[in-house]
């Protein structure tokens, strides 16, 4: 009986064109944001540990805002993922773009920090974008937390500011043109942060660098 040969098959890959480019945006409204504090994480730790519940310690406004921030080495920042999810919501309002293949097709780099987690041992990790141009002041909100019950909260809020968003794409997917341009519509329709659009909100929006923006923002 004869036995069939086995041909060896060659599996060829298309390749990839991977591609950088780096996106300058600025804000149009102020940008509100609100990391998790080790406290609110570790209230939500204990309560699944089935530790008892102590006392509510006293609201300390200054530490509020101080752990609503993300701290880089040389500044502050905010979290890349929040641009990459603005720009993949707003390709519904895109045409020729699906929220499928741009989440596959381009990734925001930024700045890798570790932070503290509440349980001994353990670590988390924000890749941050770094926000420039201004200093973060300190709000004051009243905020609605359930059904007849409110809270005051202190958050950062950066009024005045701007970032540079590194941008690793696939240009088989999709150009550069279309980036900037999702990018674009996503600072107007979607935004970032608190009370951004997308929440029905009007903070955290920007919208993509002009050449003489750009010109502006080095010189500065």
């Amino acid at each position: 009986m004869a036995v069939a040969k086995k041909e060896n098959i060659g599996i060829e890959l298309p390749k990839l064109d991977i591609r950088m480019m780096e996106v300058a945006v600025i804000g149009d409204s102020p940008l509100i944001v609100h990391a998790w504090s080790e406290k609110a994480k570790r209230e939500m730790l204990d309560k699944q540990m089935k530790k008892a519940k102590g006392a509510k310690e006293a609201k300390d406004p200054k530490a509020d805002f101080e752990s609503s921030l993300y701290r880089l080495k040389d500044g502050f920042g905010f979290p890349s993922v929040g641009f990459k999810s603005a720009a993949v919501t707003a390709c519904t309002s895109v045409a020729g773009i699906t929220k499928i293949a741009a989440r596959q097709a381009f990734h925001i780099l930024g700045e890798d920090v570790d932070v503290q987690g509440v349980f001994e041992g353990t670590k988390g990790r924000h890749n941050l974008v770094k926000i420039e141009g201004c200093e973060p002041s300190m709000r004051e909100d009243t905020v609605r937390i359930g059904m007849g019950t409110a809270d005051i909260r202190y958050r950062g809020e950066f009024p005045d500011w701007h970032a540079r968003l590194l941008v690793r794409y696939n240009g088989n997917v999709l150009s550069e043109g279309q980036i900037l341009n999702i990018l674009n519509v996503a600072g107007f329709a979607v935004g970032v942060g608190e009370w951004r659009p997308e929440k029905d909100g009007m903070y955290g929006m920007f919208h993509v660098a002009t050449e003489d923006e750009i010109e502006n923002l080095e010189a500065a």
